[in-house]
Parts: structure tokens; C-alpha cells; sequence
């Protein structure tokens, strides 16, 4: 039986985390908030999950380090020297970052690849996601993560082909972009579709989160492979398989 900590416990995610780790089988080794004693939570797990904030990642990350295993990083609006915490940490220890942790998002980013590697130029591709009125960030973690996996199976980068916030007079839509658009409002847990938009035809991929439940599980199921692995920074895709 693993012992899974939790860094954000009184969050809705945190919350769902709890019911999901007794649902695995697992031990809850303890859960913090703002405040709460990182260091002392580390000592007593074998594996972290943070869906805390950007602001706590250093300290939980250092934390990690020190007490010598794996954490999962959900937390979702890191910027680049975040990536970079991660990827100094990941020297030591095993790391999954991700913006999502659903199991049925990380098959659709793999199926967003594939398409746009199949699918040429002329194909339009736009992101469309949907969250509860509360969500802080914009676009999602997830649109993010979806926008790296049409970028990456078109062999270009998204910070150089992304299209956000477009408003007033912006001229003809640039060949080759890929859009974004967010929606916030009510209860929504998270919803995104792909779409590919050519010339007479389209096609969506989509997938819709009715409960944070399918997030709190595919963590679980994250932090529990990371758990005896060797340091690196791995991914969800790997968790499947993929």
C-alpha cells in the first residue's frame, strides 16, 4: 500500500484526490494547505500529488528533493521558469507534470497528434475549451497541452503559431495558427474540442469532464507509477503507454 500526500487538500481537487486515493486501495498519508507543513508531509509519503499553486511549487518541489520521492504537479498556470524548477528537480527525482490528468485527455492528445501530423497545411485547427466561472487561468492547462500535441505532429512550435484573444478588426486568420478560445461559466469541470477545419469538411475530437472525480483518478494512477522509477521528468502519455 503506497502512501500518497496531498498539497492542496481543502481545494475541489484536493478533496477528489482524498476519495480517490481510498478508492485505489491506496493510504492518504496527510494533505496541507497554504501554510501547512510540506517538508513534514514528504517525510511521511512515498509519492507527492500538488493541485496547489504556482507559488507554492519551489517549496513543494524542494520538499520533494529532500525527502527523496516521486511528485505529480497537476497545478496548472506555471510560466517558464516553473518548467524550469521542474526540470532542475526532475535531476533528482521523479516528476510528472502535465496540465491534465485525465486518462481519456492524454488519449485525445495523442490522437490530436496523429491527426495534425496527417492532415496538411490547409487544415484551420482551433481549440475550444469550457470551464466552471472560479477558473483563474487562461486557456486551460489542457488547451495548452493539446495545442503542444497538434504543434508537435506539425513539427513547429505553438508559442510561434498560437492565436489568443481575438478581438476588433484582427485581419485574415494566419495560415498554419493554432486558436484558442475560452469559455467560463457555471458548474463546467472542463470541456475541450479540437477542431480541424479544411475546405467543405471538419472533424472534432472532444472530450468532456462531468465530474473532477476522472482527474483525481488519472493522478492517483500517475503518482502510483512514478512511485520506484528512476529521476526524470515523465509524462501521462508514458503512464498509458503511448
Amino acid at each position: 500500500m503506497a502512501r500518497i500526500g496531498i498539497i492542496g487538500s481543502e481545494g475541489r481537487m484536493g478533496k477528489a484526490l482524498a476519495e480517490a486515493v481510498a478508492a485505489a486501495g491506496e493510504e492518504l498519508s496527510g494533505g496541507i494547505d497554504k501554510g501547512g507543513d510540506t517538508a513534514a508531509l514528504a517525510q511521511a509519503s512515498d509519492a507527492l500529488v500538488d493541485f496547489s499553486s504556482p507559488h507554492a511549487l519551489e517549496a513543494n518541489l524542494d520538499a520533494a528533493v529532500a525527502a527523496h520521492i516521486p511528485i505529480l504537479v497537476g497545478t496548472t498556470g506555471l510560466e517558464e521558469r516553473h518548467h524550469w524548477l521542474v526540470d532542475n528537480a526532475a535531476q533528482s527525482i521523479p516528476i510528472l507534470q502535465t496540465g491534465n490528468t485525465s486518462l481519456g485527455v492524454t488519449l485525445l492528445a495523442h490522437l490530436v497528434r496523429e491527426a495534425a501530423s496527417r492532415l496538411g497545411d490547409e487544415w484551420d485547427i482551433e481549440i475550444v475549451e469550457t470551464h466552471h466561472r472560479m477558473k483563474v487561468d487562461a486557456p486551460s492547462g489542457t488547451a495548452l497541452l493539446l495545442g503542444e500535441a497538434a504543434a508537435g505532429g506539425r513539427g513547429i512550435s505553438l508559442a510561434d503559431h498560437s492565436e489568443r484573444g481575438r478581438d476588433g478588426i484582427t485581419g485574415a486568420r494566419q495560415a498554419g495558427a493554432i486558436g484558442f478560445a475560452s469559455l467560463r461559466g457555471g458548474s463546467v469541470a472542463g470541456d475541450h474540442s479540437v477542431h480541424f477545419l479544411a475546405d467543405n469538411e471538419r472533424l472534432t475530437l472532444s472530450h468532456l469532464a462531468e465530474n473532477r472525480l476522472i482527474f483525481a483518478r488519472g493522478a492517483v494512477k500517475g503518482a502510483q507509477w512514478l512511485i520506484g522509477r528512476p529521476a526524470g521528468r515523465y509524462t501521462m502519455p508514458q503512464v498509458l503507454g503511448l
